[in-house]
């Protein structure tokens, strides 16, 4: 659970949206709908509340509230600008909402080989410039990538089916060298 009621109300407007659609693309699409209105509540996600990374690292990433089985799990990602990250799906679904800044994301297709360990090429089908009002919903296999341009840090939440911790069996793609390794999480969660 949560030290944040208004976290606690979107959770219970994405289990309702499940529940109703089930994890589809129009599920999502309600979850992530659920998630922009809590992004708007700025006042919450404030670097006072969660700080900034420090001047030598690019990101830090806040856990905010999940459920005792790790499920419908919650973080606030601050981001600098010039952070990247590789080509990966999260083998759950993902929404992720605005609070301050821009996140580029590059959605893809694998075009040779699988969501395997192993060379595998991808090809970029969409670009979705995630910022205030402006979101992202995924699904378990969706393959994205993530570049933070510009000067401004970036705020944004991000929600998923099962807490990152407990996720596995995740691919992230090197698309230079058109190979296909496992994921890890990347930096440790700020508890």
């Amino acid at each position: 659970m949560s030290k944040h009621p208004e976290a606690e109300t979107m959770v219970r407007e994405a289990k309702d949206a499940i529940r109703r659609h089930g994890v589809t693309r129009a599920g999502m699409k309600e979850v992530l709908s659920s998630l922009e209105v809590l992004a708007k509540q700025t006042e919450l996600w404030t670097s006072d509340r969660f700080h900034d990374p420090k001047p030598d690292e690019l990101q830090v990433r806040h856990f905010v509230r999940e459920d005792p089985d790790q499920s419908f799990a919650l973080y606030l990602n601050v981001l600098r600008p010039g952070k990247k990250i590789f080509p990966h799906n999260h083998t759950t679904w993902a929404c992720v909402a605005a609070v301050a800044g821009q996140e580029h994301n590059a959605l893809h297709e694998i075009t040779e080989g699988g969501l395997r360990i192993g060379p595998a090429k991808l090809r970029k089908i969409e670009e979705i410039v995630v910022e205030p009002g402006r979101g992202i919903a995924m699904l378990a296999d969706d393959i994205h990538s993530v570049e933070v341009k510009g000067d401004r840090i970036v705020r944004h939440l991000h929600f998923y089916g099962l807490a990152l911790e407990a996720v596995s069996g995740g691919i992230m793609f090197d698309p230079v060298k058109n190979l296909a390794f496992a994921n890890s999480i990347g930096v440790t969660t700020t508890r």
